[in-house]
């Protein structure tokens, strides 16, 4: 068996493909939608947001592109263009429904539900779907005691048929901080498949009801009188100095507390002493000085607060799985304020979080708001922060104690590193991989240098690059070196599993090398673990790479266990490989202190040690087991 490349982002779906499968789908995406949106929204109130959210799912402009990976087990499309265009659409409508399900941010306007846009929207009539049978009310009734996410968990399972583990990727991609419990709360409602497709379910055939019309008439007036309350106090809200003029592209607010009121004011902003870091024990960003040409635009750094405080209706939101959304408890800490390519920036800093606002350097109506989570970043994981992304570059802000930057390509480890001559901290621009699509022919990295010496880190798509490491779990190493930049050459392309996921570390540990049963040399055995910043669902790979091969099959995967890791670092996992003769064989390798490893199923064997290898036959199935030295079982990765 020959090691295959990992596959990187899947190339963007056509536009035409996207809007022929949005027509040919939508009645599904709008029941997808209507059992996701909370229960309490009312029948007809359910139905028409359903309508829009659906309608909103389809992409605006000409570039339309996929956002997450085509889904293996997807039944909706007969092609790859197809199999993306559909996930893309069906994460659309997850993400906006469950957005109906959260609970508003801190200092937040009340809110009782998503308001139904201008369109869909009916007027006099009420719509509802029709009667359906006696098993449908205790369905309504189970969904509406899960949460949100348990619900999508529930729907995306049942009425779209995705193994478990595809339903976490698309809660995951919707912005759902903890998947795996939102997939365990949906295993405890019993399935009823054939209810989530039943007619009474479906909310694009509906039983029409007149409102009241005396009622009606009442409001009409009420609303005439209201009308003209607003446009008084709209014309003195709007006035320079006050109301919601300085805040930009944040959504207005009424909000009079005081504590939240202070989180909003420029001045209160905590400015770290230039030097600070010079004589402070912590390495971390509390430690960072305000830097950057706009420190003192009041303007700016208010509008960053507001939207941080409340995003508007034309602000681009994105966090990290799981961190949270709200707006500062205090005033935070400025990192930076100033220009950086088309956009003013502005980053900050709350012990939490760190936070990036940008706007165009035209206008402040529209703008981009980024949250990551990096508490307890110290060192390494608080030496750089992503500034900003053009045209597949990455400009980053890096700690006041870097003393050089540089960019590599992880792929060819023996070529030389490009200057990246870093100034007032801002690096210039560097490739970044995680805007990329198409074959995975390079892997740029940033390689920094301090006092205390040199570390890669690499730009995952989120505002705090991952640090990539090397060795047993227990004592990871630096993989800037070259020992380093040999292990992560055959590896770098399977960082693209874990974009976008919250990772904050990724090692690599070549735990076991086979000799292989032809006598063509020995097999590397390397797993990779990358830990997140939420503490939970690692990622790990077991890759396995013949002698000459440029990177490394993958044997296995697994999300949160504790194999290969300082907890648990032990790892076990098989593959079939076949001989230059074409004799085909299962090879199974576990970590040095695996006492034994035996086989069973399809195929049955054992050995002593931590290597096995048993002929068998092309499609074979077993599973593997191994006995530590000290008698604990070790469980195969699959």
């Amino acid at each position: 068996m020959q090691p295959q490349d990992v596959a990187p982002r899947p190339a963007p779906v056509s536009p035409p493909a996207v809007e022929a499968l949005f027509a040919e789908h939508y009645p599904r995406l709008v029941r997808l939608a209507h059992l996701v949106l909370p229960p309490g929204l009312g029948g007809h109130r359910r139905v028409l947001t359903a309508h829009a959210l659906a309608q909103r799912a389809l992409p605006r402009g000409r570039a339309l592109a996929a956002v997450i990976p085509a889904q293996s087990g997807s039944r909706h499309a007969g092609g790859r263009d197809e199999e993306q265009g559909y996930a893309l659409l069906r994460l659309r409508v997850v993400r906006a429904a469950l957005e109906a399900d959260r609970p508003p941010r801190a200092g937040a306007r009340p809110r009782l539900f998503p308001l139904p846009p201008l369109l869909p929207q009916v007027w006099g009539l009420r719509l509802l779907p029709r009667s359906g049978g006696a098993g449908e009310p205790a369905l309504e009734q189970g969904l509406s005691a899960l949460s949100g996410p348990a619900r999508a968990a529930y729907v995306l399972r049942g009425l779209e048929g995705l193994p478990e583990d595809e339903v976490r990727e698309v809660l995951a991609g919707a912005g759902v901080a903890d998947p795996g419990a939102a997939v365990r709360a949906a295993a405890a409602v019993p399935p009823r498949d054939d209810l989530l497709r039943s007619p009474g379910l479906d909310p694009c055939v509906l039983r029409v009801r007149p409102t009241d019309l005396t009622r009606r008439r009442q409001h009409a007036k009420a609303a005439l009188a209201a009308a003209a309350a607003v446009a008084v106090c709209g014309a003195l809200l709007v006035v320079p100095g006050g109301g919601w003029g300085p805040d930009g592209a944040a959504a207005p607010s009424d909000a009079q507390n005081p504590a939240a009121l202070a989180a909003l004011d420029p001045a209160a902003l905590t400015r770290a002493a230039p030097t600070a870091w010079r004589t402070s024990a912590r390495t971390d960003f509390s430690v960072w000085p305000a830097r950057g040409a706009l420190t003192g635009d009041r303007a700016l750094l208010r509008r960053a607060l507001a939207v941080w405080a409340r995003p508007g209706q034309h602000v681009q939101v994105s966090a990290t799985p799981g961190t949270p959304a709200g707006g500062p408890s205090g005033p935070p800490q400025l990192l930076y304020a100033g220009r950086v390519d088309a956009a003013r920036v502005v980053l900050l800093y709350d012990g939490l979080r760190i936070v990036r606002y940008a706007e165009p350097q035209s206008g402040t109506d529209r703008a981009a708001l980024d949250l990551a989570r990096a508490d307890t970043a110290a060192g390494a994981e608080a030496e750089a922060v992503v500034l900003g992304r053009t045209a597949g570059t990455v400009r980053y802000l890096t700690a006041p104690w870097v003393t050089g930057a540089a960019e590599r390509d992880l792929l060819r480890p023996s070529a030389g590193a490009r200057d990246l001559r870093p100034a007032g901290g801002v690096t210039a621009p560097l490739a970044s991989p995680a805007q990329r699509s198409g074959a995975c022919t390079s892997w740029n990295v940033l390689r920094l240098a301090d006092g205390s010496g040199t570390r890669l880190l690499a730009d995952l798509g989120e505002l705090v690059p991952a640090h990539l490491t090397v060795g047993r779990p227990a004592a990871p190493r630096e993989a800037s070196g070259s020992a380093g930049l040999r292990a992560w050459a055959p590896l770098a392309c399977s960082l693209a599993a874990v974009r976008s996921a919250g990772v904050r570390s990724v090692n690599a540990w070549e735990y076991a090398r086979q000799p292989l049963p032809d006598g063509s040399g020995a097999a590397e055995w390397v797993c990779t673990r990358a830990d997140t910043w939420r503490g939970d669902e690692p990622r790990v790979l077991a890759q396995f790479r013949t002698p000459g091969g440029r990177s490394g099959a993958v044997a296995a995967r697994a999300e949160d266990v504790a194999a290969c890791g300082a907890k648990d670092p032990h790892v076990l996992a098989g593959v079939l490989w076949r001989s230059a003769g074409g004799a085909w064989y299962l090879l199974a390798a576990g970590s040095g202190d695996l006492a034994s490893v035996r086989v069973s199923g399809g195929v049955r064997g054992s050995a002593r040690g931590n290597l096995l290898a048993v002929r068998t036959e092309r499609g074979a199935r077993a599973g593997l087991r191994g006995t530590l030295a000290d008698g604990r079982a070790a469980a195969g990765l699959r």
